[in-house]
């Protein structure tokens, strides 16, 4: 690890305070340590009320809105940007040619941590597996403390001071903090790979450059480090490119693949490792509350990963009963005169959607779309051909996939249409909706069109699904 830096008296600007606690968290603890710190976001104050009231009882010395002043990124010495921020953003460049450290909350927490590291990162399932390993490790290692931070919502900076050398920290990792990870601090004792498929190539620019920034989860691992990744997944869109794992590298699924890993199938889990020279099986229900193949592949992953860390497999089954499915991540919201509501906000991705379609086949009437993020829409309109019941089209990509499904020929295709706004199109929905159906909101796409983010989506969904149950 790294020596760690020393911030009296620096200049440091953080670069977008944002809402996620992030900014704020990286804000606080520059101020506590001495530096410097001015905070800049585009947003105004009305959208950062939260944000800013965090920061009232420290000495930031600036803050501004509306606006990312130059003079704040030409003159200082330390930039933490938040993970949004494109790469070659023309401002970060600036604060780089004129000498500035480029970091974010990630870095600086990694700089300081002492725990014991596991990361988990992928294109889908990386919340619901990192929360599922941190459940495990809870339930397994009462005597330790278990930290869950990263993209999963809250900075770990301010538990700096309770986390101790036997502590485990798991961090869920998107390829935004990974493009920007330093790599002299980031050094986990196991990096989980779930799954890749296409995302935020609009952020990144190229399908290459998303998974060179995946890639990273492996780079920095030593070879004693535990590398967990999809089985088969080395074959994933380029021969030529496989996942490189410096450390010993396990698998997960749901079939005996025969490699080192974690396997579920027939209600058991088979665990492996050292070139099969140890196994674990025991007994594993899955939890009513984690419905999919897609969750057993999560469940594995973050069993894996705990056996690995040397809990006690006896107890899996235990600690996966008390675990409640995250928020707008496949969520079952209300029943009503037969009809289920589902709440799939997080469902950002084609790959997401479409594991929701699949495990509704047939009966589900879907609320999809929303903001492109580069991605192909067509597996989507796919997927929605042959499993949706029918579908409400919403948000900036509706129309695309409105002439998706209308140009499909020779095929039988379910009802869709377009909706001018997101209430009218939860009105379709449930108005096509019988007994036995299930409406789904399980967009596809990122929110930002027509919502502060996922969780807004959400929630407006749950509204929308009370209202409609206290009308009947």
């Amino acid at each position: 690890m790294s020596s760690r830096p020393n911030y009296s008296g620096i200049r440091a600007t953080v670069m977008g305070l944002g809402n996620f606690g992030g900014g704020v968290a990286a804000a606080r603890f520059l101020a506590e340590h001495g530096a410097r710190v001015s905070v800049t976001d585009l947003r105004d104050e009305s959208q950062l009320t939260d944000s800013l009231h965090a920061l009232q009882d420290f000495p930031i010395e600036r803050v501004v809105t509306g606006q990312h002043p130059e003079e704040l990124f030409r003159e200082c010495q330390l930039l933490i940007v938040n993970p949004a921020v494109p790469p070659r953003n023309p401002l970060v460049e600036l604060a780089r040619r004129e000498g500035a450290e480029i970091s974010t909350e990630i870095n600086l927490f990694l700089q300081h941590q002492q725990g014991r590291l596991l990361a988990v990162s992928g294109s889908n399932g990386k919340s619901t597996t990192a929360a599922l390993t941190a459940t495990l490790l809870q339930h397994s290692f009462p005597e330790v403390n278990t930290f869950l931070g990263g993209n999963i919502g809250g900075s770990l900076l301010q538990e700096l001071h309770r986390i101790q050398s036997d502590d485990f920290v798991v961090l869920e990792l998107s390829s935004f903090q990974l493009q920007r990870i330093d790599a002299d601090s980031f050094q986990p004792q196991a990096a989980v790979l779930t799954g890749f498929s296409p995302n935020h190539l609009d952020w990144h620019g190229s399908l290459a450059d998303y998974r060179t920034a995946k890639q990273k989860l492996f780079r920095s691992a030593g070879r004693e480090s535990c590398g967990i990744v999809p089985a088969g997944s080395e074959a994933d869109f380029s021969s030529e490119q496989n996942w490189r794992i410096r450390g010993r590298k396990h698998v997960f699924g749901l079939q005996d693949s025969g490699e080192d890993g974690a396997f579920i199938q027939a209600g058991m889990l088979l665990l492996r490792t050292a070139q099969g020279r140890r196994e674990d099986t025991c007994r594993l229900q899955i939890p009513r509350s984690l419905p999919g193949n897609h969750n057993a592949s999560n469940i594995a992953a973050a069993c894996c990963t705990a056996w690995l860390c040397e809990a006690d497999p006896a107890g899996f089954e235990d600690a996966l009963r008390g675990f409640s499915q995250l928020p707008h991540r496949l969520q079952k919201t209300a029943s009503c005169e037969g009809i289920q509501f589902w709440n799939d906000s997080k469902a950002t991705t084609t790959t997401a959607a479409v594991a929701a379609l699949e495990l509704f086949s047939g009966r589900a009437i879907l609320i999809a779309g929303g903001a492109s993020k580069g991605v192909d829409p067509e597996p989507l309109a796919a997927a929605i051909r042959t499993h949706a019941k029918s579908a409400v089209l919403i948000g900036e990509t509706a129309e695309t996939l409105y002439r998706l499904l209308t140009n499909a020929s020779g095929e039988q295709t379910p009802g869709f249409q377009i909706a001018s706004d997101f209430e009218s199109g939860f009105r379709i929905a449930v108005a096509s909706a019988t007994s036995g159906d299930i409406v789904l909101l399980s967009p596809g796409h990122a929110s930002y069109d027509w919502f502060r983010d996922y969780r807004h989506r959400g929630e407006v969904f749950c509204e929308l699904v009370s209202g409609w149950i206290e009308s009947r």
